[in-house]
């Protein structure tokens, strides 16, 4: 990787994920997430003033160690351990069926092999266990989904690979997961082609 992507990123990713709609976002995603929790592409950590009481612990999975840096101000007010557990979210140092839960949040987008995260996901959740997400993807409109494809190629050179096309209702599905909860929409003040999200709970088998 170059100094762009390990230096520069991260702290543009910082900034923007604390923009506009993301905090009521953010939020919502975390509703009713318990026990023991792991979550992919924890970036800086802005989910962490969100985790609700009833979460006994976090596995955070981040690969920028410059992210994790930035996290500094926001783990010290943590209400719950949070451990820095594992850098790739395609291969996961966990035992099988080991978490009560799991938290992705604009983290898919930007994977590269986003079916494997998924797997990996699925493997390391208990029986009935869930996936709280909320993710760029595909817009509902076919319009807007013209956009997003011209866009994409950009969107992936400046934002550390980000997708804005990936089906994530599909994406779930294909991976085994039961979608319990699922509303895709666009987020009010930012560009439909940008803010395509698609938000929900999945239940692993």
């Amino acid at each position: 990787m170059g100094v762009y992507t390990e230096q520069v990123v991260p702290r543009v990713i910082n900034v923007a994920c604390g923009l506009g709609e993301a905090g009521r976002l953010r939020e919502r995603v975390c509703a009713g997430l318990a026990g023991e929790v792991v979550e992919i592409g924890f970036g800086s950590g802005h989910n962490v003033p969100y985790y609700p009481a009833a979460v006994t612990g976090v596995d955070a999975v981040e690969p920028s160690d410059v992210g994790w840096k930035l996290a500094a101000r926001r783990l010290e007010g943590a209400r719950v351990p949070v451990r820095r557990s594992g850098l790739d979210g395609q291969r996961l140092p966990f035992p099988d069926g080991g978490h009560d839960a799991a938290l992705s949040t604009w983290t898919l987008c930007t994977i590269p092999d986003a079916d494997a995260a998924l797997r990996e996901l699925r493997r390391v959740l208990k029986p009935g266990g869930t996936l709280h997400f909320v993710e760029h993807g595909l817009a509902p409109d076919p319009s807007v989904r013209g956009w997003q494809y011209r866009l994409e190629p950009l969107q992936k050179r400046l934002f550390g690979g980000c997708h804005l096309t990936r089906p994530v209702a599909d994406m779930l599905r294909a991976a085994g997961f039961t979608l319990a909860e699922v509303d895709i929409f666009y987020e009010k003040g930012a560009p439909k082609a940008l803010g395509a999200d698609t938000l929900g709970v999945a239940v692993s088998p």
